[in-house]
């Protein structure tokens, strides 16, 4: 049996405001339903992608802000970039982890290094390109942090 996983509540103060960020950044708008004062559904889905998001108001009792590590998968980490800044997205420098994938956690949208032995952020893509080696990051108006990782290749399985 499969079990895919296609949408996410995303927690978020002002519903319009977040809604025009996620279009500026490119999502495209699914539903916006409002059927009286106390709840609202606005469904969002970023290009290429077969999972979306839902931000409103009545759907979630998670803070604003509080989601961290939301991946976007982009094949060329450059491009996409480039994209959301040229679209007005305030995006981080492009960075990899030294010695290791994902030897990072999130904290206030930002990826940061938990790990033992010298794990640290290293300015640039991954020298060799590597699939799952290369990252950029960015927060929605409310900080739910967003990371942009640049897959080539999958790992056998996917």
């Amino acid at each position: 049996m499969d079990l895919k996983l296609e949408l996410l509540v995303v927690p978020v103060s002002d519903v319009d405001r977040a809604k025009a960020f996620y279009e500026k950044a490119g999502f495209r708008l699914d539903v916006d339903e409002a059927p009286h004062d106390g709840w609202r559904l606005v469904h969002l889905t970023p290009p290429g992608s077969e999972a979306s998001i839902i931000i409103g108001k009545g759907l979630t009792p998670a803070a604003p802000g509080s989601y961290q590590g939301l991946y976007l998968i982009v094949t060329d980490i450059e491009e996409a970039r480039t994209d959301l800044i040229n679209r007005g997205i305030d995006v981080s420098d492009i960075f990899h982890d030294a010695n290791g994938l994902l030897y990072h956690g999130h904290d206030n949208g930002q990826v940061t290094h938990h790990a033992e032995g010298g794990q640290e952020r290293l300015a640039g893509p991954h020298p060799d390109r590597t699939s799952y080696a290369s990252y950029a990051t960015f927060t929605d108006p409310d900080g739910n942090g967003w990371v942009l990782q640049e897959i080539t290749q999958r790992l056998p399985g996917r």
